[in-house]
């Protein structure tokens, strides 16, 4: 039965999390707050669990599904090899919103989608969705919307949305940034935004010591 959580009172945040833990680790689905939008997730090495994340949101496996970390150095255990250019958007940018592609460790067993090797890892700034990532591990996270559909921004929209097929939704207001990450490509010759997000070309570019059109391939 599907539940929503009002993490505004302190009594309702903390029966929500525990819910939401309970919820990953027995496969099933829980939307959450982000400080980019709301995600819809699962536990990442639970192949039921993705499978339903895609169906809720109607989406096919050659959108693959990115991946939510609690801390920063989760990194490390799902990358064959961190890039150097990795560390450091990793420490200007994280937690924040900022996704990063890398190749991904060969000895993972999990399957977010057609990903060809690699995975999206991303940590985010947001209390609610760190205290259940670092309760649960990486988690496979897609914004809280039908594919097609604007991604959601508050629980209620979430909600709307997706209906049923969640069983907790982790109500904690408007997301702050209202829009999704940006994602630099990191497994090419030179870093590749592949999506602009909140966080600019140019202040990527100040990080890695590279201009603007570098990263985004206009000439």
């Amino acid at each position: 039965m599907t539940e929503v959580y009002d993490c505004a009172d302190a009594d309702r945040r903390a029966a929500g999390i525990a819910a939401a833990i309970d919820a990953v680790r027995g496969g099933r689905l829980v939307v959450l707050p982000t400080d980019t939008v709301y995600g819809i997730g699962a536990d990442a090495f639970n192949a039921a669990g993705v499978t339903a994340l895609l169906a809720a949101k109607r989406r096919g496996r050659d959108m693959p599904v990115g991946v939510l970390v609690g801390s920063w150095s989760s990194i490390d255990g799902l990358a064959l090899i961190v890039p150097a250019t990795a560390r450091e958007l990793i420490r200007a940018f994280w937690p924040g919103a900022l996704s990063l592609i890398v190749t991904q460790a060969p000895s993972l067993h999990w399957d977010l989608g057609e990903a060809r090797g690699t995975v999206m890892v991303r940590m985010p700034l947001h209390p609610v969705a760190l205290e259940v990532l670092k309760a649960v591990g990486p988690m496979a996270v897609s914004s809280a919307n039908v594919s097609g559909s604007p991604p959601a921004i508050d629980a209620a929209e979430a909600q709307r949305q997706l209906g049923e097929s969640v069983d907790v939704y982790l109500d904690a207001g408007p997301a702050e940034q209202g829009e999704a990450s940006t994602i630099v490509d990191l497994t090419g010759p030179t870093p590749r935004i592949v999506r602009p997000g909140p966080i600019s070309a140019e202040q990527i570019g100040a990080v890695l010591g590279l201009e603007p059109d570098v990263l985004t391939g206009t000439p």
